[in-house]
């Protein structure tokens, strides 16, 4: 089975980068990094394919030639070339995560482990440290929200084409954490907890699996808050997910993050409309008439997008951007097919 491991970065080739690598080539991943315009011009590392701006621009992607510059959403552009090699898995992080040894091992699609059933919120961290802790994008009201004690969770064998990893050491969380709240934090690494329909949590691009059935789902937006894209990403993937009747899955730590320098103060501002907004966004996504079906996903995913315009959290800008992603995603279908 081809798998691809997807990183975006405008550093040098750093630790985390030659970790990613050496990895990657031992396990039999390809390894893309998409660069931007602030990458170094003579970027090379072996066992990574990099694709600097140029080299985007040359690909047969539509999106490629729409998406600004300066941006994490061109991450989207390394996701379309792993699938137009024929990737039956994509895993993505970032460069500041050092992957484990576990981090290249097999993962299955279907897991068997314990479900939350609970509609609403969920402080999925809860399940994984006796820390006060959470995950970027939970809305603030809910961090100390009550959670189902673990052992009393149902076991069942879940479907679950979206699979995130927690990352040790500097886990992703929201700026107010790291200005008041203690760090290093290490997880739990004998749990895995699936949530299923009307249970919400933010997960992130950090370290997270992928497999085909999901794969429109990956789409990062580009026309909102930076430190967003991925959490409202994460809301409209659960929200399509569980119209088909999908888990998706938190899983122990198989990264740990030596975190690059941020300004948690500008961190904060881009994350301010997140704190305003994110349960005003779950509730809009659910009211939203959704159809059931993985044909059904493209029209599905404009129509959440579409809300989230509506809402005036994401720019109208963004509809044309999804629209080139669609159609570059339905191309490479349509050629699998033929072949």
């Amino acid at each position: 089975m081809r798998k691809a491991i997807v990183v975006t970065s405008i550093n040098e080739p750093n630790a985390v980068l030659r970790s990613l690598a050496n990895g990657a080539r031992e396990a039999d991943f390809d390894f893309i990094l998409v660069g931007d315009t602030k990458s170094p011009a003579d970027f090379a590392l072996d066992g990574c394919d990099y694709f600097d701006i140029q080299r985007q621009l040359s690909t047969k992607f539509s999106y490629a030639q729409k998406c600004p510059t300066r941006h994490y959403a061109r991450k989207n552009i390394g996701y379309l070339i792993a699938i137009d090699r024929g990737a039956k898995l994509i895993i993505e992080t970032d460069d500041d995560n050092f992957p484990r040894e576990e981090f290249f091992k097999d993962r299955s699609i279907q897991v068997d482990c314990p479900r939350n059933e609970a509609e609403g919120w969920l402080n999925v961290y809860s399940y994984f440290s006796t820390s006060t802790i959470w995950p970027r994008g939970l809305p603030l009201t809910e961090i100390n929200g009550s959670v189902r004690a673990f052992e009393e969770l149902p076991f069942a064998s879940n479907f679950c084409p979206i699979q995130q990893g927690l990352a040790d050491e500097n886990p992703d969380v929201d700026a107010i954490y790291r200005l008041v709240l203690p760090l290093p934090q290490n997880f739990r690494s004998d749990r895995r907890v699936a949530l299923s329909a009307g249970c919400w949590s933010p997960f992130n691009s950090q370290n997270t699996s992928w497999w085909p059935h999901a794969y429109p789902l990956l789409y990062l937006p580009a026309y909102c808050s930076f430190r967003m894209t991925d959490i409202w990403r994460s809301f409209v993937a659960q929200r399509i997910a569980y119209e088909n009747d999908w888990a998706v899955l938190f899983h122990e730590p198989t990264v740990w993050q030596s975190r690059n320098e941020h300004n948690l103060q500008k961190d904060f501002e881009d994350e301010v409309p997140g704190y305003l907004n994110n349960d005003r966004i779950k509730r809009a996504l659910e009211a939203i008439p959704l159809q059931r079906g993985i044909d059904k996903i493209p029209s599905n995913l404009c129509a959440c997008y579409e809300a989230l315009v509506d809402l005036q959290v994401v720019g109208a800008a963004e509809l044309p951007l999804l629209d080139a992603w669609l159609n570059d995603l339905s191309e490479l279908v349509g050629s699998e097919r033929q072949q």
